[in-house]
């Protein structure tokens, strides 16, 4: 089933579900573990339990609505007030110092990985329809995706439309990088511009 033709309460629904069950998850961690330090609590437990019920299905992973993105990062934001020492920074600053990125920024880090992996890594023969690149002279990186249009507004989400405007607003040394570790290395500054 597409993600399109799932009701947007269904859709909602879903996301809050997930939410639900990585608060109580949370929940759990901040009051059973007894040590509040970063290392113990947040990054390992954080990443392995919580994070994988923000991210366990499409409608989670992708969420079309400025809302829906809200109560999945809501959840983030209550897992970076359980360590302890942090509790006067703001949370984009804690988000810095725990070494953490939003869950947007980490959506678009990902998918940018992979559209670069269609471009030069080992799915460049799917890449090459899915993402074809129009080649010009002009002015710009020299490596643009073609945009595709079409009449339904429904499309605008789906990866390949959604990803080619990130594309296009990614530096020279980024899109043209030799290996994708280069280009992993670059995004967390791109990235933190953008976002």
């Amino acid at each position: 089933m597409y993600l399109s033709e799932v009701k947007v309460s269904e859709r909602t629904g879903i996301i809050y579900v997930g939410a639900k069950k990585a608060n109580s998850i949370l929940d759990c961690i901040s009051r059973d573990v007894a040590s509040g330090s970063r290392e113990v609590i947040l990054l390992p437990l954080y990443s392995a339990l919580v994070r994988s019920h923000l991210e366990c299905c499409v409608q989670c992973w992708a969420p079309q609505c400025r809302r829906d993105m809200g109560i999945l990062e809501r959840v983030q934001r209550r897992a970076t007030n359980v360590p302890k020492g942090l509790e006067h920074l703001s949370y984009k600053e804690k988000l810095r110092d725990l070494g953490l990125f939003s869950l947007e920024k980490r959506r678009l880090n990902v998918e940018i990985i992979n559209v670069y992996k269609y471009q030069k890594g080992p799915c460049k023969e799917e890449g090459a329809w899915l993402f074809p690149v129009v080649r010009s002279d002009r002015r710009g990186s020299g490596h643009k995706l073609k945009h595709w249009r079409f009449p339904l507004n429904i499309r605008k989400h789906f990866f390949t439309l959604r990803m080619t405007e990130h594309w296009h607003r990614l530096p020279r040394e980024v899109v043209t990088s030799p290996f994708w570790e280069i280009l992993k290395s670059c995004l967390g500054v791109v990235l933190g511009n953008w976002l």
